[in-house]
């Protein structure tokens, strides 16, 4: 069987025209506004999304937006489909309706799946056909290798792209909407009461950084797309395949440290906006532009122009899947009790996969809070009705499973303390 196995994927790497590799990790560091590749480490190699793909998502958003065909007040309804997504969520019900403002915000800050899928269908009817138009949109955009099968980047095996062309989407994004754009540096937002606070850690502490997301799942690891502005300088840098949060923003953080400093410094009111068919398109600032906003935009960021798309012309190869923290997180009837202390549960999701992703998650952006836990999921139930508990277990004390609800509470997790079974 192993032998079989390998023997199709050979098959299939040489069908997409290449030798088969295996990366463990890539990344990109691009200069924004001539397209020059600064670094690069396996760029071409195909690799799992995993939330980048809201990037698409949002441009899509965004495109609907300026046609007219959505306003930032237009309601959209969410489905059963759409409510059932499993973490990371923005906690949406069935049947409610959400703004395309909380939609767009759902899936910048908080990374909500839900808010994906409610707003692919809204776009595209269902989900299913409005990733056809994200992969049809990639193509026009340049991205020749991508291809989205939902809009979200929950896992899909199918669901692939590179650290090149997720470069391609983040420079589309700036320039085709230098306005709305923006909103990637939103930190956190209001929503139904509560305050929702999102996930990229190192665009807080790295300066110049005005996004732009984060993704995770088992098959991908820990990817991160990046922006900075360093004076004139405009840089994007993309990681792929970390196997941690906090590794992931190091690699990046080490990347733009040694590379920034090498991107041009020439700006003008003539860029680059397009490859295709020489054209040159005069690029405005934000600043000039007077494109209504759903609220105001975060102070931090300082929007300039971007100039060129980034064609994509290498050959592609196999995606691999690498162990990352979730491939240590195992389901064992006997956790909670081996464990004994406190335990604590951060969500119930409708698979163990979807469990998992969302502890690893957890784990990486807590730290030390959870550094003597051990994470656990829990099936209630059978069958279709089955729900996993995802927990952290084995704290020594009350307070030690206090501190780590209120540190994952301020990340903007659910949270609720429950005393020892022994």
């Amino acid at each position: 069987m192993k032998t079989l196995r390998c023997l199709l994927l050979a098959i299939f790497a040489f069908a997409l025209g290449s030798a088969t590799a295996i990366a463990g990790t890539a990344s990109l560091v691009l200069d924004a506004r001539t397209g020059k590749v600064l670094s690069a480490e396996n760029p071409d190699v195909l690799n799992h999304p995993a939330s980048l793909t809201k990037m698409m998502t949002v441009y899509m958003t965004f495109e609907a937006l300026r046609r007219g065909e959505l306003s930032w007040d237009s309601k959209i309804k969410v489905s059963k489909a759409a409510a059932a997504k499993p973490p990371m969520r923005l906690g949406l019900k069935s049947g409610m309706t959400i703004t395309v403002r909380e939609a767009v915000l759902g899936m910048i800050v908080r990374s909500g799946n839900d808010a994906a899928t409610a707003m692919a269908e809204r776009l595209g009817g269902s989900e299913a056909n409005f990733a056809r138009m994200m992969t049809a949109k990639a193509r026009q955009l340049g991205m020749r290798k991508t291809v989205f099968t939902n809009a979200s980047g929950l896992p899909a095996s199918q669901q692939v792209t590179t650290a090149r062309e997720m470069a391609t989407l983040a420079v589309a994004l700036m320039r085709d909407f230098p306005r709305e754009y923006r909103l990637f540096a939103t930190e956190s937002f209001s929503f139904r009461g509560r305050k929702v606070r999102g996930h990229n850690n190192l665009m807080y502490r790295y300066e110049g950084m005005d996004g732009i997301k984060t993704g995770y799942t088992n098959a991908s690891g820990f990817n991160l797309v990046s922006a900075v502005k360093d004076g004139n300088r405009r840089v994007v840098g993309v990681v792929l395949g970390g196997r941690s949060a906090r590794s992931r923003d190091a690699k990046m953080a080490a990347l733009l440290d040694r590379h920034v400093g090498k991107a041009s410094t020439k700006i003008g009111r003539q860029l680059v906006a397009s490859t295709r068919g020489g054209k040159v398109v005069e690029v405005t600032s934000a600043a000039t532009l007077d494109v209504p906003m759903p609220f105001a935009a975060p102070q931090r960021t300082k929007q300039d122009s971007v100039a060129a798309l980034i064609a994509a012309t290498s050959t592609a190869a196999i995606p691999a899947e690498r162990p990352t923290e979730v491939a240590e997180i195992e389901t064992t009837a006997a956790a909670p009790a081996a464990a004994g202390g406190w335990q604590i549960q951060i969500s119930a999701a409708p698979s163990a996969e979807a469990a998992r992703m969302l502890l690893a998650q957890a784990r990486s952006e807590a730290g030390a809070p959870l550094a003597g836990a051990t994470p656990y999921t829990e099936a209630v139930g059978k069958g279709a009705n089955a729900i996993y508990r995802a927990r952290f277990v084995g704290f020594s004390s009350r307070d030690a499973a206090a501190a780590a609800c209120d540190a994952l509470k301020q990340r903007s997790y659910d949270c609720m303390m429950l005393p020892s079974r022994g």
